[in-house]
């Protein structure tokens, strides 16, 4: 009986063990991907994905991402840009996103700058940085979520993540 307690207690504990190790080292955490969730974000729907890194939300209209940087598909076609707008349509198009808007509301363009969330609490904006698909661009005043960008876009360096494995 007492053998049965100890093996019990010892799968316990590796079990809670193995919870915190995963969340030290990016498992579940979410700060690995990107800031969380506000409370004050508005949602709405990704009507169309232009890019890796600007999209057209349904309401707001053209809106690019702040902090990132995709490599472009148009134009100057640019290594691992038809990925990262693969990646960005295959994650939001259709799909229901919560966003805020940046300090400095929209760029030269006229899109608005915003930081997107997915529905299940993942920030957009840090996947793309987080899985390779993007380098960071920190622009003031919109800078609010540059240096978490900046230690995932060095994390997915080190990996060889997406860009920084195929782009050399």
């Amino acid at each position: 009986m007492r053998s049965r307690r100890l093996i019990v207690l010892s799968l316990l504990l590796v079990a809670l063990a193995g919870g915190y190790l995963s969340g030290r080292l990016g498992g579940d955490d979410r700060s690995a991907q990107g800031p969380p969730l506000p409370r004050d974000a508005a949602s709405t729907r990704v009507t169309r994905v232009v890019d890796g890194d600007t999209v057209v939300l349904a309401g707001p209209g053209r809106a690019r991402l702040i902090g990132v940087d995709t490599p472009e598909v148009y134009g100057g076609r640019e290594c691992f840009g038809p990925q990262a707008s693969e990646y960005a349509e295959r994650m939001l198009a259709g799909r229901e996103v919560s966003y805020t808007v940046g300090r400095e509301r929209r760029d030269r363009y006229g899109r608005l700058l915003v930081y997107l969330w997915l529905d299940d609490g993942r920030s957009f904006n840090g996947l793309l940085v987080a899985d390779g698909y993007a380098r960071i661009l920190t622009i003031r005043p919109n800078d609010l979520h540059g240096r978490l960008f900046g230690r995932l876009a060095a994390a997915a360096r080190e990996r060889r993540a997406g860009l920084w494995g195929a782009c050399g």
